[in-house]
């Protein structure tokens, strides 16, 4: 069995320490060596690190593109094409492209992340689609939300249908800035909605898609897409909190200067807490992803809450001396852990 450099030399460690403690005899641990050896090279992450060079290679491309003026006298004349033909047309790509890429997959499995490349071109192909669909068909009433919501059936159906996680993440991003564009609409473009501004709102999104997870977990059709709505949700939830934790409920950055930090310390209490619930929870019922998206955000908001009440009162010698010493000892810590010291 061919495994990673970094992954050999951890089973060499472990190997070497079973055998310093007795669990395991010479011979043991020989036959396990022999089990495994370390590629040379991982040609699979170049793979995968490569189509995605190429792709940003293509949006420059484009965007060169975009700056050249014979180019963009071209670009005059193609713009005068109805906006309903250039929408028919970006669907037309994407249904192809949709089709290409699935009969890849099956038939050419193995080539997992060219096929990804040809399904993502046409996921933005789709949204192409979908934004000049809508402006054919606009009324002038600014309600463009409802496109949103348009791209996220599609991409949710598409992303079902063909048991894609990489679409269904499209969908969960379109329903979440559905979700901001609605509520904005709703109440007229103003900065408050039922008295929460955008960072309160997506908390209650973000717990309410963490949720909504679970009960997908239940049926046997959606469980694919636990896993990737379920990570979702925790983005949308903590990345909230975190913001939320600076901010607070506050509408506009004019009303935030006005106040003090130390005064939103309470929704920093509120952050941390979810954080360290999140933490346990993990620990209690072995779910990775909420232990890592705890204690990665507890570390985010302590060193956040030690820039705001710190920076500008301690001498900056000291602020960072404070600073280096306590990535030292997380540092270090990491480093036991890493060479299994917790077990001597």
């Amino acid at each position: 069995m061919k495994v990673d450099r970094e992954k050999s030399e951890f089973l060499d460690d472990m190997i070497e320490q079973w055998q310093s403690d007795g669990l395991i005899n010479n011979e043991t641990g020989d036959k396990l060596r022999k089990s495994y050896e370390a590629k040379n090279f991982d040609w699979l992450r170049l793979a995968q690190y490569a189509f995605w060079v190429a792709l940003a290679c293509g949006f420059i491309a484009l965007g060169s593109l975009l700056i050249d003026n014979s180019i963009l006298n071209y670009l005059k004349r193609v713009y005068n094409t109805p906006n309903i033909v250039i929408a028919i047309v970006s669907g037309g790509l994407a249904a192809w492209l949709y089709i290409l890429g699935f009969k890849r997959k099956k038939k050419l499995a193995h080539l997992k992340f060219s096929n990804e490349a040809i399904v993502f071109s046409a996921i933005l192909l789709t949204a192409n689609a979908i934004a000049y669909f809508g402006k054919a068909l606009d009324n002038g009433s600014g309600n463009f939300s409802i496109l949103i919501l348009i791209s996220v059936f599609i991409y949710g159906a598409l992303g079902y249908i063909f048991n894609s996680r990489l679409i269904w993440v499209f969908a969960l991003i379109s329903l979440g800035a559905w979700f901001g564009t609605e509520t904005g609409y709703l109440s007229r473009w103003n900065y408050y909605f039922l008295g929460m501004n955008y960072p309160l709102r997506f908390v209650v999104f973000g717990a309410a898609l963490t949720a909504a997870s679970f009960i997908m977990k239940i049926f046997p059709k959606t469980q694919n897409f636990f896993q990737v709505t379920y990570i979702a949700g925790m983005v949308y939830l903590f990345v909230s909190l975190w913001t939320l934790s600076v901010f607070g409920n506050f509408a506009s950055l004019e009303e935030w200067y006005k106040v003090r930090q130390l005064s939103l310390f309470y929704w920093a209490l509120i952050s941390g807490a979810i954080c360290v619930a999140s933490t346990l929870f993990g620990l209690k019922y072995r779910d990775d992803i909420a232990r890592e998206f705890g204690i990665t955000f507890l570390f985010i908001n302590l060193y956040t809450r030690y820039f705001e009440y710190f920076w500008d009162s301690w001498h900056k010698a000291l602020f960072f001396s404070v600073l280096a010493a306590s990535f030292w000892l997380i540092g270090r810590k990491a480093e036991k852990i890493w060479n299994v010291e917790f077990l001597k």
